[in-house]
């Protein structure tokens, strides 16, 4: 799992990296975009406000300052957690092959718990006795042979599976910022988790308290830091069936344990059972789909140096802006045939899309599309 390799980040490097990631607009796409544009973060944040200006927003874009920066690493190091980078060893190894995978992720316990395998478990808040006991039940024998346990310090279902796995490797995905810990009534098991054989991460800056919009994001974490992921109760509409979507889209393994069609807290289970999870009732279920996974060597496909080497992106003219713009709209357009149907050459057009995203008018969806936001 690419144990040992990876560089490091240098001291201004980690700062310039948390400016330009908590800056308005940078995302993890457009972090790398602006990587690949401007050759490194420090020069991509003084690129930002011409960026910005070229891609038509009304206003300069908020650019985080070095006090800021400052701050949130020493709010880290107070409450012994770190920030660490895509390209750095100790980065977890599956959230880096997924697609846009955050450059900075704020770690706070054990970071070698992510050397083993991972399974994240997910599920109901108000969860049964049943679905409790199931979820203590397969997390502990998942963390016996020798997985390590993926879930979101939700109440229910996530708090069984992580306090079932303690002893063997939990990791604890924050919606919020790492310092506040959600919901509060977890706190005791959010110490526990990074004082023993566990850690706690979150891609959400410190002081940063979670809002409905932010639990999709944590979703989208829990499934990529795992290769597969167990829904063990979930209604129709809930978190943990966009876990289970999220989870596909990433290409891992979707379990589900099957529950009484009288329980509408299986009804997600179920529905999720009719279109191909991997039907689980016991941890041998979860242990045979996933072993010829753990057995396969990973990629350095994925792995990428701290300041990315890419070629640098021609510069787009307005009548090259102008195409690009007119094929776009409020219907998300695939970025490739965006390209092809334009005839510029694609840094161009990637230029093009990264300076619309600065200014905010653009929506990147996930596949790889774009679209067009009107004000």
């Amino acid at each position: 799992m690419n144990e040992g390799k990876g560089i490091r980040l240098s001291d201004s490097q980690r700062l310039s990296w948390l400016r330009l990631i908590r800056s308005e607009n940078v995302g993890p796409a457009t972090f790398r975009d602006l990587i690949a544009h401007c050759g490194s973060a420090a020069d991509a944040l003084e690129m930002l406000p011409e960026l910005v200006r070229r891609g038509g927003a009304g206003r300069p874009v908020r650019i985080a300052s070095l006090a800021e920066a400052e701050r949130e690493l020493q709010a880290a190091a107070r409450m012994g957690a770190a920030f660490v980078g895509i390209g750095e060893p100790e980065y977890p190894p599956y959230l880096r092959q997924c697609d846009n995978p955050p450059p900075l992720v704020a770690v706070k316990g054990n970071r070698d718990v992510f050397r083993l395998p991972p399974v994240a478990i997910v599920g109901a808040r108000n969860a049964s006795l049943v679905g409790i006991k199931f979820a203590r039940t397969i997390a502990r024998q998942l963390g016996e042979a020798g997985f390590a346990i993926i879930s979101g310090l939700a109440r229910g279902i996530d708090t069984a599976a992580h306090e079932a796995s303690l002893d063997h490797g939990t990791v604890a995905v924050m919606a919020g910022g790492l310092d506040l810990p959600y919901p509060p009534e977890n706190l005791a098991l959010y110490n526990a988790i990074s004082a023993r054989f566990g850690a706690v991460i979150s891609e959400m800056p410190f002081g940063w308290e979670p809002r409905a919009k932010d639990f999709p994001r944590r979703n989208r974490i829990v499934a990529a830091l795992s290769l597969g992921l167990v829904v063990v109760e979930a209604a129709e509409r809930s978190g943990s069936l966009v876990s289970a979507r999220l989870a596909g889209e990433l290409g891992r393994l979707v379990f589900a344990v099957p529950g009484s069609p009288l329980d509408p807290r299986a009804k997600g289970t179920n529905g999720l059972l009719k279109n191909g999870a991997i039907v689980t009732t016991c941890s041998d279920d979860v242990i045979t789909a996933l072993m010829p996974l753990v057995e396969r060597p990973a990629t350095d496909d994925a792995f990428l140096a701290p300041e990315f080497d890419f070629p640098p992106m021609n510069v787009p003219d307005e009548s090259d802006r102008d195409r690009v713009v007119n094929l776009l709209g409020p219907v998300p357009v695939e970025i490739d045939e965006l390209i092809r149907t334009s005839e510029l050459h694609p840094s161009v057009v990637m230029l093009i899309l990264l300076e619309l995203d600065l200014a905010g008018r653009l929506q990147r969806q996930s596949g790889g599309y774009v679209s067009l936001i009107y004000s």
